[in-house]
C-alpha cells in the first residue's frame, strides 16, 4: 500500500482544492425578449442563437 512519505501541507493541500471551487453561471438579458439566458446557449424557447435562426420553435 502506498504511504506519503511527508505531510501535505494547508497551503499545499488548499492550492490543490482551488479547482474544485464552483464558478457563478454568467446569465444575461436577451436582446428581444428581456428574459435571463445563459451566454453561448442557444435558447430553446426560441430556437435562436446569436441572433439567427438555428432551431425550429416549439409549438
Amino acid at each position: 500500500m502506498a504511504v506519503p512519505k511527508r505531510k501535505t501541507s494547508k497551503s499545499k493541500r488548499d492550492q490543490r482544492r482551488s479547482h474544485d471551487a464552483l464558478k457563478p453561471v454568467n446569465w444575461v438579458e436577451d436582446r428581444d425578449t428581456g428574459e435571463a439566458v445563459r451566454r453561448h446557449h442557444v435558447d430553446l424557447k426560441t430556437g435562436m442563437y446569436k441572433g439567427r435562426q438555428v432551431l425550429e420553435e416549439k409549438a
